[in-house]
C-alpha cells in the first residue's frame, strides 16, 4: 500500500512537471483557475460570516 502511494505520487509529480515544461500557458491557466476557486470560496465564507454577525 505504501509503495502504491509512492508510485502514484511520483507519477503525479512527473505529470505536473511535464505539463509545466511543455505547456506553460496551459499550466498557468490551471493555476489561475485554482486560485480563482480558492478566492471565491474564501469570499463565500466571508459573506457567510458577515451574514451571521448582522
Amino acid at each position: 500500500m505504501v509503495l502504491a502511494r509512492k508510485i502514484t505520487l511520483y507519477v503525479v509529480v512527473v505529470f505536473v512537471l511535464y505539463t509545466i515544461i511543455n505547456f506553460p500557458q496551459r499550466a498557468a491557466d490551471f493555476v489561475q483557475v485554482g486560485f480563482e476557486g480558492v478566492s471565491s470560496a474564501a469570499q463565500g465564507v466571508g459573506d457567510f460570516m458577515a451574514q451571521l454577525i448582522q
